[in-house]
């Protein structure tokens, strides 16, 4: 049994795309369903870093810090709405072979750099993790307007209210994971992205369409165990 996790996530963009539903049903488990926000589902790409990765109950002080980035979608199972990750690029070599090994979470190794630059994020990753297809992203974000709460915006919640993510597991199982967190707060953002073949590597044709952009300055969650459906 491995322990609950607790961490920070820290400077997120939600980079969000829509996607003809029965496209995205093709990529999943047949265990899952697209959920559908405006008669389409979605896919989103979100750069942020972890602070405080830790065994739950253990101090801050503890923790390790791990740029991260997700190719995720948005999922339901016996009507829980949810996240589906395809892909999670992280910093930290032990980080990834621990979270593959005991978390069954599709990790892989890429050098990552998030710094700030004149109120914007700058995040650049390279997946290098060996016998794994290519994937670059680079791109620039900041938050623009002001914040609201997720939950009393319709699409803002649909994307970030969610407290169960699914994976698959290198043995063809589906897994969850529950987490817990406050309400998110979300801005509305500009990026300018300059490099992205996340889509590619995911078997998804690049999307001609204008992405949504939401920033989010963070929260602290705490992630269960890893359980099989």
């Amino acid at each position: 049994m491995v322990v609950p996790l607790e961490m920070g996530w820290r400077h997120l963009l939600f980079e969000n795309w829509p996607i003809e539903p029965s496209v995205m049903d093709a990529h999943l488990p047949d265990s899952l369903s697209p959920d559908v926000y405006d008669g389409s589902a979605w896919l989103s790409i979100v750069p942020f870093t972890n602070v405080a990765v830790r065994p739950k109950g253990l101090p801050e002080s503890l923790g390790i810090r791990l740029p991260e980035l997700n190719v995720r979608t948005y999922v339901t199972r016996d009507g829980v709405p949810s996240v589906y990750f395809f892909s999670l690029d992280a910093q930290g070599i032990a980080s990834v072979l621990g979270a593959r090994f005991f978390h069954h979470l599709p990790y892989f190794y890429a050098r990552i750099t998030l710094a700030h630059s004149d109120g914007r994020i700058r995040f650049r990753s390279r997946r290098r993790h060996p016998g794994a297809r290519p994937a670059r992203y680079e791109g620039t974000y900041r938050p623009t307007g002001d914040p609201f709460q997720a939950p009393t915006d319709s699409f803002g919640e649909f994307l970030v209210e969610r407290y169960r993510f699914y994976t698959e597991a290198q043995d063809g199982s589906v897994r969850y994971t529950d987490v817990e967190h406050a309400p998110w707060t979300l801005y509305p953002a500009d990026a300018d992205v300059v490099t992205n073949t996340l889509f590619s590597a995911h078997g998804f044709a690049t999307s001609d369409g204008e992405p949504v952009y939401y920033y989010s300055p963070g929260l602290d969650v705490v992630a269960s165990r890893s359980r099989s459906v």
